[in-house]
């Protein structure tokens, strides 16, 4: 194996990794947030989340498509599910007739502060987890690391 091969299974590695961390956390989430009190999906909750940190709470369709890192098509059926749970709506740009908005319902603040903080308990969980795995603790260690410090 040469030099180039060597850097390339590194990075394949690293790769597999942080798929491996990412499945372990995935999966700690979508058992926590699919209870009955909640029902959301991870990609919900990331949505909900989204909007709620907007000003205004709300995004245009492919903003919130690139924040939950989904296919345009994917967000809309997203979007239409939420909506008909009454957790968002969806409100027509005044500048730009085609441009849609999305926007969180009262309803859908209502629940994301009823789930935060069973997703931060379960991402706890997880992380507590990957950094008792050998192979997983770097990874882990590096996500703890990138929590903002309290000013």
């Amino acid at each position: 194996m040469g030099i180039a091969d060597d850097a390339v299974e590194v990075r394949a590695q690293g790769w597999r990794t942080l798929a491996a961390l990412h499945g372990l956390i995935e999966s700690e989430l979508e058992k926590a947030m699919g209870t009955d009190d909640i029902a959301l999906s991870v990609v919900e909750y990331t949505v909900l989340d989204a909007l709620n940190r907007q000003d205004g709470w709300h995004m245009r369709m492919q903003q919130l498509a690139r924040a939950a890192a989904l296919s345009p098509s994917a967000t809309t059926r997203l979007v239409t599910r939420l909506e008909s749970r009454g957790l968002l709506t969806r409100i027509l740009c005044d500048e730009d007739r085609r441009g849609i908005y999305t926007e969180l319902t009262s309803d859908g603040r209502d629940l994301l502060e009823r789930a935060r903080p069973v997703h931060d308990a379960a991402l706890e969980r997880a992380l507590d987890e990957a950094a008792s795995r050998p192979e997983l603790a770097p990874m882990a260690h590096v996500v703890h690391s990138l929590a903002p410090t309290a000013v």
